[in-house]
């Protein structure tokens, strides 16, 4: 007569992870943060519409020009040149051949999930930037002259959101495939700084008021954290090995 072994399987780390009860749904809040995100935008953009805007956009602005000549901007020329570099990192052009670069590395390493989270999630963050731009309506800045040449609408930010949406999605969903709690927090900090920057250069050239660049960076931001809390979700339901971990050198 044989005797049944009892002994409970051993689980793998994401089915460790899956089983937990403790942990709220990771899908549930990537929902909720996609809805703060937009329902924020739009919130604001209503507000925007009925006040024509608010009184700390023109304070601000005019406080990056020299007093009396709001054709010039503060600081060194060499800070200006600075900020119509960094400026150009959020454009269109430069924000594609990130994304471009990135998915080309992924696919090498085969990590084909965070591969498609990433162009998922930079296509369709753009478009809905675009869609409620569009929707909005808000005029750029005219208190000052614009230091670089711009077209279409002021609310939200473009630059702002595009280059959180872009470099802080990567960044996080690139910590989900990355070993070393040092080159993780390298990783968030450095496009934390440069998506801080580049919004910051859009009010200093004057080419969009502080509430286009606050709101695109918590669109950006929300956008990013659904994005990759979908990521962690889809982790912990995918077969290992199907979510490939990167070679070793």
């Amino acid at each position: 007569m044989h005797t049944q072994d009892l002994t409970p399987p051993t689980l793998s780390p994401e089915e460790t992870i899956a089983r937990g009860v403790r942990h709220p749904p990771a899908l549930l809040w990537a929902a909720v943060c996609g809805a703060v995100a937009i329902a924020l935008l739009l919130a604001v953009g209503a507000v925007i519409g009925r006040s024509g805007g608010f009184a700390f956009d023109p304070r601000i602005i005019t406080a990056l020009r020299v007093p009396g000549d709001l054709a010039q901007p503060i600081g060194p020329r060499w800070f200006h040149g600075a900020m119509v570099d960094i400026t150009a990192t959020g454009g269109a052009t430069v924000l594609t051949l990130v994304v471009i670069a990135t998915l080309a590395l992924l696919a090498s390493r085969r990590l084909w999930l965070t591969a498609g989270l990433t162009a998922a999630a930079t296509i369709s963050g753009s478009w809905a930037v675009t869609q409620i731009k569009l929707y909005i309506g808000r005029p750029r800045p005219e208190v000052v002259d614009h230091l670089v040449q711009v077209t279409g609408n002021s609310f939200p930010s473009g630059h702002a959101a595009n280059s959180a949406i872009v470099y802080l999605t990567i960044a996080a969903l690139a910590t989900q495939v990355t070993k070393g709690a040092a080159t993780r927090n390298v990783l968030l900090a450095g496009a934390i700084v440069l998506v801080g920057a580049i919004g910051f250069s859009r009010v200093y050239l004057g080419v969009h008021w502080p509430s286009d660049v606050l709101a695109g960076w918590s669109f950006g931001t929300l956008w990013a954290g659904m994005w990759w809390l979908l990521g962690a979700w889809l982790r912990r339901r995918v077969p290992p090995a199907a979510v490939p971990t990167p070679a070793r050198p």
